[in-house]
């Protein structure tokens, strides 16, 4: 007997987002398949993350499955022959000489995309009844949809937010009312946690303050995928870099590498003013000191490029300030 033909499935869409749904295929195809192809339409029309970060969901659920970003395909939705034949020659461009022996849809289009690649037409879940969700009701109401998407993807759906600033300066009690305003969660400075508990001196070592940084990092991950379109986060691994620095003259690799990831890890950035009262507890340094460490903050947001906001004011006045920003965006 022959040696059998190698079996290679193709599935495509926008994936905006990427949806129970779209994994249901894509699982179905990994089984039954060798080796799994997905097309990922670019579509900033539709959603307004963008096409690599879409991709990058994919590519991490699935790493065996070899994903083509497609950017400047056709926007025509529809089934006339000038419609479908334009999506088909788009498709077969892209693959150029790739030989598919089974196209994977949930869609009517899998029939002549499936004479089109000369494939096997493989319809899954037609009717939506293992997942009745679509892109639409995930994109109009996706804190309540949210049940259908992986926390990978879930989590760019929301805008991530943080505050920044030196002791003193407001940012816990602007991060809670904010979340009480836009009725979604926040997540307190995880460090002020860690150092009542381990503290000597009002000091901590600089391998503890990488302790701090990558326990503020999981206790975010958890609350990304409880929030309700903005995650609002008090202090980041930048500010904990910047304590070790001030404190040690130094920091950690591991830290460095942390405030670095948290370059991109958050949509928008706001610094909080020292123009309120300086409380002083006894476990704060002195209003000189929250001086200096507001003024190396935004020396050091400005040295790494990072765009930000300053906030200044009561606690209203910053609430709209905020509100302005997130208005724009």
């Amino acid at each position: 007997m022959g040696e059998r033909e190698r079996r290679i499935g193709l599935t495509l869409g926008k994936y905006a987002p990427f949806h129970k749904g779209h994994q249901y295929v894509v699982e179905t195809a990994l089984r039954e398949m060798d080796e799994v192809i997905v097309i990922i339409y670019d579509c900033p029309e539709t959603i307004d993350i963008s096409l690599p970060v879409r991709a990058g969901w994919i590519r991490t659920l699935y790493p065996a499955v070899r994903v083509i970003e497609a950017r400047g395909g056709p926007n025509e939705v529809g089934y006339t022959p000038e419609i479908k034949a334009m999506h088909e020659q788009y498709v077969l461009g892209l693959l150029e000489d790739q030989r598919i022996t089974h196209f994977y849809s949930s869609e009517p289009y899998g029939e002549h995309m499936s004479e089109a690649l000369q494939a096997a037409d493989r319809r899954v879940d037609m009717g939506r009844t293992s997942y009745a969700v679509s892109g639409t009701a995930v994109r109009e109401a996706p804190y309540e949809q949210r049940a259908f998407l992986d926390p990978i993807v879930y989590r760019d759906m929301i805008k991530k937010i943080v505050l920044l600033g030196a002791p003193s300066t407001g940012k816990t009690t602007l991060a809670k009312v904010l979340a009480e305003r836009y009725a979604t969660v926040w997540m307190p400075e995880y460090g002020r946690e860690y150092w009542e508990q381990h503290q000597m001196d009002r000091r901590l070592t600089k391998e503890q303050l990488v302790e701090i940084a990558e326990g503020h990092r999981e206790h975010e991950e958890i609350l990304f995928n409880e929030a309700r379109r903005y995650a609002f986060v008090d202090t980041n691994a930048i500010t904990t870099y910047m304590f070790s620095l001030y404190y040690h003259g130094e920091a950690h690799p591991r830290l460095a590498e942390l405030a670095q990831l948290a370059v991109t890890r958050y949509d928008l950035v706001f610094v909080c003013d020292t123009d309120i009262p300086y409380d002083d507890t006894w476990d704060r340094s002195g209003d000189v000191q929250r001086m200096e460490f507001h003024a190396a903050i935004r020396a050091d947001l400005e040295q790494r490029d990072i765009p930000y906001t300053l906030l200044h004011g009561t606690v209203e006045q910053r609430v709209r300030q905020v509100k302005a920003v997130l208005y724009t965006e």
